[in-house]
């Protein structure tokens, strides 16, 4: 009698598992951040020390905020077209540096093939449930991330060195040179996300694609 009614325990129980998760499709996301480094001379990592990360997604498009007392920038990308435009604000210094689909593959290029290895370890973060796992990238550098499966992105192109994770990335680790740069959410907001949030400045800044841009550094 028992085994009739495993089937509708199965069914009940992955009821609740999918009314638990929520798609992420419109959403503003806020990451504080915090820069480790064992370089006790003050340096431009520190100063970034503190800083703010802003994630607004609605539908295909997501922008990402980077706030900090050195200036800041972001970063708009639509994900219907893989292209991307970085505006950055660093004193007198404007630019806005636009990416082909092409260079923006290439821009991350590092984080393709990211592979990662789900640990049986949880913690809390801004109130979600949050998993443990460990990421590894094509040139064997490894990194944390807690992500949480309440919360699944369906623009998982937002953030290119998580898109594999079965959730959104709570907590996560980047490398910054010999420095460790760590993300928390400290906050989500589910509030309808403007459109002109999207829109790119016309005027004001100076104008160049990434590899324009890339060859006047390398100089």
């Amino acid at each position: 009698m028992k085994t009739r009614f495993l089937p509708v325990l199965a069914l009940v129980l992955a009821a609740k598992f999918s009314v638990a998760q929520k798609k992420l499709t419109e959403a503003t996301i806020y990451y504080d951040i915090v820069v480790s480094t064992d370089n006790n001379t003050p340096k431009k990592a520190d100063m970034l020390d503190g800083s703010t990360n802003i994630i607004y997604v609605k539908g295909n498009m997501s922008r990402s905020d980077f706030i900090s007392s050195l200036g800041s920038q972001f970063t708009i990308y639509d994900d219907k077209n893989g292209t991307a435009s970085n505006i950055r604000e660093y004193g007198n210094k404007k630019f806005l540096i636009s990416y082909s689909n092409a260079e923006w593959k290439a821009y991350n290029k590092r984080y393709e093939g990211v592979s990662y290895k789900i640990e049986n370890e949880f913690k809390k973060i801004a109130g979600y449930q949050c998993q443990k796992a460990t990421g590894k990238l094509a040139d064997g550098t490894s990194f944390t991330v807690y992500f949480t499966r309440d919360l699944i992105p369906t623009n998982a192109n937002f953030q290119s060195i998580n898109r594999g994770l079965p959730g959104l990335a709570m907590q996560y680790d980047a490398a910054r040179g010999n420095d460790k740069v760590t993300f928390t959410v400290s906050n989500i907001e589910f509030t309808p996300v403007p459109l002109a949030k999207f829109d790119i400045p016309k005027t004001g800044y100076r104008r160049m694609s990434y590899t324009e841009f890339k060859m006047q550094n390398n100089r």
